[in-house]
């Protein structure tokens, strides 16, 4: 069992990275909140969650406990995949997924890319109290903008299930709420565009 990796950061997409362990590059995948904190040349540390399939083995990075472990209680409930679980992860931060299944909030759950409304009833009962209670949230961090629309998250957002014009929009909005800050690096503004629409409509 991968429970953890430590080494040099050799390479961070907008769904993976690779760090190397003992001259052995591991690619995991994870959610862009966890790859905004990993910088290409330096160390990097993730918990890990290694999925073993007939044909294929599959290695997803966690930037804490608390997360690995949603992911896991994610992967009790019925019709819920790896994929599924790191994209609900990738919307809703522990504790907001807390808060969702504890108040039953189908509404939230909905806003997950592939996830309809029999689904997250499905987990609401499937999950039950198995997280736990929620911790108080660290506060989101700021952002800044480019001066367009990054055409590379906008492109991920769609991957992951809203349209052109939503993704277009929620990342443009994120630059302009932060017109102010420092350019954001790819995975960050990610991260960003996607507590954005955790918090409205898909579509």
């Amino acid at each position: 069992m991968i429970s953890s990796l430590r080494g040099e950061v050799l390479e961070v997409s907008l769904a993976s990275a690779t760090i190397e362990v003992g001259g052995v590059g591991m690619t995991f995948q994870a959610t862009p909140a966890t790859l905004s904190a990993l910088r290409v040349g330096e160390e990097g540390f993730v918990h890990t969650e290694l999925i073993v399939r007939e044909d294929s083995l599959s290695l997803f990075g966690f930037a804490d406990a608390d997360e690995r472990h949603c992911f896991r209680v994610l992967l009790g409930a019925k019709g819920v995949g790896a994929k599924l679980a790191l994209a609900v992860l990738a919307v809703h931060t522990p504790d907001a997924l807390r808060r969702a299944v504890a108040n039953e909030d189908v509404a939230a759950l909905k806003r997950v890319p592939g996830l309809g409304p029999k689904g997250a009833q499905r987990v609401i009962i499937d999950i039950g109290d198995k997280l736990g209670p929620p911790s108080d949230a660290a506060p989101a961090p700021v952002v800044a903008p480019t001066e367009e629309p990054n055409s590379d998250v906008v492109a991920a957002l769609v991957q992951l299930g809203w349209n052109e014009a939503t993704a277009t929009s929620a990342v443009a909005a994120v630059e302009a709420e932060h017109a102010d800050g420092a350019a954001l690096a790819v995975p960050e503004l990610l991260r960003a565009a996607l507590r954005r629409l955790g918090g409205g409509i898909r579509g």
